[in-house]
């Protein structure tokens, strides 16, 4: 299989099981006007993001990197209007795009967008949250995995995006995903795995754990 079939698939699947994921593309073509980088989860991924934390009852989410507010519109329609998501993003920039945005979803109520480095930030951050969502530099990993072990209690999620395409790579994002990886494996309060993904966004994986 190639690129051109994953990506005819993700299209198709879009149109079947997740055709609800047009009501956000506004957010993606805002997050493409402003200049942002293309690394936002794609339609069916932050479908999937939707259904975990509503499948986990989530009404507290810890979002760390923003972007665009793509993938933190997705967790804000999983909350309900009850709810809560606390989103980082480090770049003002890309926090004022993702606010303009959640705001025409007539989400933001219920998001509350963080600036600055998110681990500076996550010390002021209290929990619980029910699920975390960790998407931001990947040399950093095994420390968000830590301060989300930290936010966290039992039964809670924790998903960290872009698990696979780095393995076999050198460099900060490369050892920090493998140390990501090899923490949600051996840390005993986490029962975890990982699973590899192919489609619009091309060959990669996610992991998820449930803490213990």
């Amino acid at each position: 299989m190639d690129a051109q079939r994953w990506a005819r698939t993700d299209d198709y699947l879009e149109r079947t099981v997740a055709d609800d994921a047009t009501g956000f593309d506004f957010i993606r073509r805002a997050q493409a006007d402003a200049g942002l980088p293309d690394i936002a989860v794609s339609p069916t991924q932050g479908k999937f993001l939707y259904l975990l934390a509503r499948i986990a009852r989530a009404r507290r989410i810890l979002e760390i990197g923003t972007l665009g507010g793509y993938s933190t519109a997705w967790l804000a329609k999983a909350v309900g209007a009850d709810g809560l998501v606390v989103t980082l993003e480090y770049e003002r920039a890309h926090a004022e795009v993702a606010g303009a945005s959640l705001a025409k979803a007539g989400l933001i109520d219920r998001v509350d967008i963080r600036v600055g480095a998110a681990l500076d930030l996550l010390d002021s951050v209290t929990g619980p949250f029910d699920l975390v969502f960790i998407d931001a530099d990947k040399a950093n990993n095994p420390n968000y995995l830590t301060q989300a072990l930290r936010l966290t209690g039992p039964g809670a999620v924790i998903v960290v995006d872009n698990v696979v395409r780095r393995i076999d790579e050198d460099g900060p994002d490369a050892d920090g995903t493998r140390r990501a990886l090899e923490m949600l494996g051996s840390d005993p309060r986490l029962d975890a795995t990982a699973l590899q993904t192919v489609g619009v966004k091309g060959w990669d994986g996610f992991a998820v754990a449930v803490v213990k």
